[in-house]
């Protein structure tokens, strides 16, 4: 699938394999999605811009990198996404953070926004946009769409397991999002869970049914 990436750093998918298990608690199912979101934003963030810069170490004058340009933003979609979100900043402390909330319609199925929290010179940045699943694709669209609205043009979705229903439907939406997953699952169920996946990962986070 173009456009789309499975992290396949043995880290990462040891975790993964542990955070599946029903019988992780959710204390654990928090530590391991912070420790695999911190492990994603190292793979994510693989061709960031650098730009020289002078200093002076213990023994001499060099020239060495910096990352160039503004900080980026971490954006989870909530409530999940919030998940994934220290791990990141772990690895990027000067990283900006904004939020976008989300619902979804009993009636309708679909994704409705009712929170949106960005810097205001969030069309200036990278933008990491967060949610564990990506499962019918509805969420993430919607959230790239509210980011586009604002003028953000450098977007990436990254996320822990993903549907190729839930991909495909990105992509023919967003074919200039690329998307980063811990793993493509099979597919989804008529409840519209990604299987074999890990479950409702807002409920897994916060021991909520």
């Amino acid at each position: 699938m173009s456009n789309f990436t499975v992290v396949e750093h043995p880290l990462i998918q040891h975790k993964l394999s542990i955070l599946r298990r029903k019988e992780v608690s959710s204390k654990e199912f928090r530590e391991l999605v912070d420790e695999i979101g911190m492990l994603m934003a190292y793979e994510v963030c693989r061709d960031m811009p650098l730009e020289d810069v002078e200093i002076d170490t213990p023994v001499a004058h060099m020239t060495a990198k910096r990352l160039a340009g503004k900080k980026p933003v971490i954006v989870p979609i909530l409530r999940a996404g919030i998940g994934m979100v220290d791990g990141m900043n772990k690895l990027m402390p000067a990283a900006r953070v904004g939020f976008i909330g989300m619902y979804r319609d009993e009636k309708t199925l679909q994704p409705v926004e009712y929170l949106v929290k960005l810097p205001t010179d969030v069309d200036e940045r990278q933008v990491l946009l967060v949610d564990p699943m990506l499962a019918t694709g509805g969420s993430a669209i919607l959230g790239v769409e509210t980011l586009k609205k604002r003028g953000v043009t450098n977007i990436k979705f990254v996320c822990l397991v993903a549907a190729p229903e839930g991909v495909k439907a990105f992509q023919v939406a967003c074919p200039d999002v690329p998307i980063f997953a811990a793993a493509l699952d099979d597919h989804l169920n008529d409840k519209g869970y990604i299987v074999p996946g890990l479950g409702d990962a807002g409920d897994r986070l916060f021991g909520t049914k």
